[in-house]
């Protein structure tokens, strides 16, 4: 599929001039800097050079100072706590974070993860009646909880109070709770808004850590599993999340928690140089394959381990997990690709919605990630649990894709999620109509440029301005993640030649008029090679990267399209 490209505006040019003045930088990083908002040096100070000055006081967030003193009470009465979380990445690194910290303090602590499949998503009444159950007088929420009025309510009937920390957008009610952190409450006047569910988590320990006049590394040590979740979570890195993520790969890069150095040891990065994308596509999934697959209190286990013996047992369950979550992936996806390409009626639709159900439920979001990305148009897949059916729903850049489920609310039992995620259940008889009726809204409202993936350019560039000291500035960009992307740049009439590597990739040399060669590597772009075998000049839009082969390192060029 041909892609879009969207070149973003010059910034004025009067910043520009004056950012590259007071920085002593040239006009391209400097507009890669006004991209982000960075407009004076202080700015960039804070940009390039994090700080843990930078972090915010965490009683500025409403209902700590409430937390706080409710732990302080269960640590003093002797009372059981108990850490509830959600059983994906950012749940359990929060759970596994919350743990540590307090079991060092408090010996009547336990953890609990609902289970995926009997108990769903967020609080549970099951959950609740297993506190009351066991004697657990406080529930410490953790990445769920901000919407569970219901459950709140019938948990303080039990005698068992809550705090939630959650950092999902809250409905028109707030849970009647003990505590109730969420900086993105209307009333919460907290600075940063898009913490991770780890996140809050973390902040819940700064602030005891505060208020006890503790050393500040007994919060910090666990800054790793923070990096992880805010990888793991898509959430923006950018403020608070940037300083997080700065220092957790830090320590994930130096001295990883046991947890973590086990599923490093599992992966095929040992180098000690990890980044955000290392962690997306070889901790987080590994982490997630426990409650996919069976329970995700095995990962809970893992990541709380005391010594690297204890990991690596656990691990080892993990990874055998991931295992067979890879095996049941890549089977519903041939399976959803195989219908769709044999039928020219689902072939020619604006949306793709399919059902089959003995699809693993654990696994339908990833199929349904994977499908967005080959057809690139919103996308729902449907499975069969428990006599009703489940689906995971994905969507396109502009397309909102709850707003479009809420029109279908009619059809449905639940839905929950964002504008590019979401969750859905609805009764075994409404498949045909919801299939029908999902089409009907996204024909109505996505426009033709939503359906064609683009590439966001950030700014053009010559080749012959890429050298050692341009990469080393772009390197300080780093942490990359969402809206802070790796910078897209634009070189327009290069020539090259080169070849095909497995199946659709290619491997090529190129140059532009006086500049030196570049390596690039171009990821199923296999269709131009013989165009630019011909010796034809094209366009490419890329990223700057290192390649490190056999210890011999070089500058690349990751092309991210090509057009002639």
């Amino acid at each position: 599929m041909q892609k879009r490209w969207v070149v973003k505006p010059k910034n004025n040019v009067q910043k520009t001039n004056k950012l590259c003045d007071e920085l002593g930088i040239n006009a391209v990083i400097a507009e890669l800097l006004l991209n982000r908002d960075i407009e004076t040096y202080q700015q960039a100070k804070h940009f390039f050079r994090p700080s843990f000055d930078l972090l915010h006081d965490p009683f500025l967030m409403k209902d700590m100072d409430k937390a706080i003193s409710r732990i302080e009470r269960a640590i003093g009465n002797k009372e059981k706590i108990l850490i509830y979380g959600d059983y994906d990445v950012d749940g359990t690194t929060a759970v596994s974070v919350v743990y540590s910290f307090f079991r060092d303090f408090h010996s009547g602590l336990e953890f609990y993860i609902p289970d995926r499949y009997l108990e769903g998503y967020g609080i549970s009444f099951t959950g609740i009646d297993y506190a009351a159950e066991n004697g657990f007088s406080l529930i410490i929420a953790l990445d769920c909880g901000i919407k569970a009025i219901e459950k709140i309510n019938y948990a303080k009937a039990k005698g068992i109070d809550f705090i939630i920390g959650d950092h999902h957008l809250p409905g028109s009610t707030i849970p009647d709770a003990v505590a109730v952190l969420d900086p993105k409450r209307v009333d919460c006047p907290y600075p940063y808004k898009e913490l991770s569910g780890c996140g809050i988590g973390f902040k819940l320990i700064q602030a005891f850590v505060q208020k006890n006049d503790m050393d500040t590394q007994l919060a910090y040590q666990y800054l790793d599993l923070v990096a992880v979740s805010i990888a793991s979570d898509i959430v923006p890195i950018t403020g608070e999340n940037r300083v997080l993520t700065h220092f957790g790969l830090k320590k994930l890069n130096t001295n990883p928690s046991c947890g973590l150095q086990a599923l490093i040891n599992l992966s095929s990065n040992k180098s000690g140089h990890f980044s955000v994308g290392d962690i997306v596509f070889q901790i987080g999934p590994r982490i997630n394959a426990a409650g996919r697959i069976e329970h995700a209190k095995d990962a809970v286990k893992l990541l709380i381990s005391k010594s690297l013996a204890e990991a690596e047992a656990y691990s080892t369950t993990v990874d055998d997990q991931n295992t067979v979550r890879k095996g049941f992936d890549f089977k519903i996806t041939e399976e959803a690709l195989d219908i769709l390409d044999n039928d020219e009626v689902l072939k020619q639709r604006k949306s793709t919605v399919l059902f089959k159900a003995d699809w693993h439920k654990g696994v339908i979001g990833i199929v349904a990630s994977r499908l967005t990305e080959k057809y690139y148009r919103p996308t729902v897949i449907l499975t069969q649990t428990n006599g009703h059916i489940a689906g995971s729903a994905r969507s396109v850049l502009g397309f909102d894709l709850y707003e479009a489920l809420s029109e279908c609310a009619d059809l449905l039992d639940q839905y929950g999620g964002h504008k590019y995620a979401a969750g859905l259940t609805m009764r075994v008889e409404n498949v045909p109509a919801f299939q029908e009726k999902f089409e009907a809204v996204v024909q109505n409202s996505i426009t033709p440029e939503m359906l064609q993936q683009e590439v966001r350019i950030e700014t053009e560039l010559n080749l012959k301005n890429i050298d050692n000291k341009f990469y080393r500035l772009l390197k300080q960009f780093e942490p990359f993640g969402p809206q802070n992307e790796a910078p897209v740049l634009l070189t327009r009439k290069v020539q090259g030649s080169g070849y095909i590597v497995g199946t659709n990739h290619i491997k090529i040399s190129i140059k532009q008029e006086d500049s030196m060669s570049f390596d690039c590597i171009g990821f199923g772009l296999a269709e131009y090679i013989n165009h630019i075998n011909a010796g034809h000049p094209f366009d490419i839009c890329y990223t700057i990267e290192e390649n490190n082969w056999r210890g011999k390192k070089n500058l690349q060029l990751n092309i991210k399209a090509i057009r002639y």
